[in-house]
């Protein structure tokens, strides 16, 4: 009951930041940006475990840099990123002893890129031509594969998948993830050629072709569920059982986003190689 309540406070939320319009797509990324400082502050608490000693603060204030220099210097992400990274570098260098810096430098730099460069493809595909369509697709593929996949491997899970990672994760369970993102991209589809015939541009689908959309609810799966059990390695590597606690019935935040934390990546990639041919 707790997973529920916590999701349907949250969805209607996340989906009036991506309908709010051009003018306040800041919203959005400064949402997204609060998100990534929480999910980065519990990797860090993740890394502790491990006998590192990264420097908190100043990781997250790195990551809410990450996001703010997006708005004004969207032009200079990388190098952006590249000067933040050893600028966490230099830092742990200075603030940490000797014996320290290799394991703190290298658990903020890979917290910087985990949580702060995956992220930030959100605000970007929510910018490109028709955002708040391929938004909704995104989240839309990720939330319904992971229902599918906890209830068709609770109920028919016999082969285990990765059993040293995530020991409850089954092949049933898998595939019938990978059906639930195909079912909710056909119910996408359907409602977006709805908005078409209405001439509204909020959510439409047809600038591609449906088995366009179908494959690419495959890769948006595959990469959410192989994110999953990359957090699921982490947190084993930690010896514990969720991030956090902040989200009840959920654990932490890095919990609930692990899928999206390489599904978003993925759709951005595949976008931008889309737009090469």
């Amino acid at each position: 009951m707790k997973r529920i309540v916590t999701a349907l406070i949250l969805i209607p939320l996340v989906l009036l930041l991506v309908f709010l319009g051009p003018g306040w797509q800041w919203l959005f990324t400064l949402a997204v940006a609060a998100v990534a400082a929480l999910a980065g502050w519990e990797f860090l608490g993740l890394a502790e475990k491990t006998g590192a000693t990264p420097p908190r603060v100043a990781v997250v204030i790195v990551i809410l840099a990450l996001f703010a220099s997006n708005l004004y210097w969207p032009g200079q992400a990388v190098a952006i990123r590249g000067i933040l990274g050893l600028g966490l570098l230099v830092y742990c260098t200075f603030s940490r002893p000797a014996d320290q810096v290799l394991a703190a430098a290298a658990t903020s730099i890979f917290c910087l890129f985990y949580v702060g460069f995956t992220l930030m493809t959100l605000p970007a595909l929510l910018e490109e031509t028709n955002g708040p369509s391929l938004v909704v697709f995104l989240l839309c593929v990720v939330w319904a594969g992971d229902i599918a996949a906890l209830y068709v491997g609770s109920a028919w899970g016999r082969h285990k998948m990765a059993t040293a990672l995530s020991p409850n994760k089954s092949w049933e369970g898998a595939l019938g993830s990978v059906a639930g993102s195909l079912l909710v991209t056909g119910a996408l589809l359907g409602v977006g050629r709805f908005f078409d015939l209405w001439d509204s541009a909020k959510l439409s689908y047809s600038d591609e072709p449906w088995w366009y959309w179908l494959l690419l609810a495959v890769v948006i799966n595959a990469a959410a569920q192989v994110g999953d059990l990359a957090e699921s390695a982490l947190k084993r590597s930690a010896g514990v059982k969720d991030s956090g606690s902040i989200l009840p019935g959920h654990g932490g935040v890095l919990d609930r986003i692990d899928a999206l934390l390489l599904a978003a990546p993925a759709l951005w990639y595949v976008q931008v190689i889309h737009q090469w041919f």
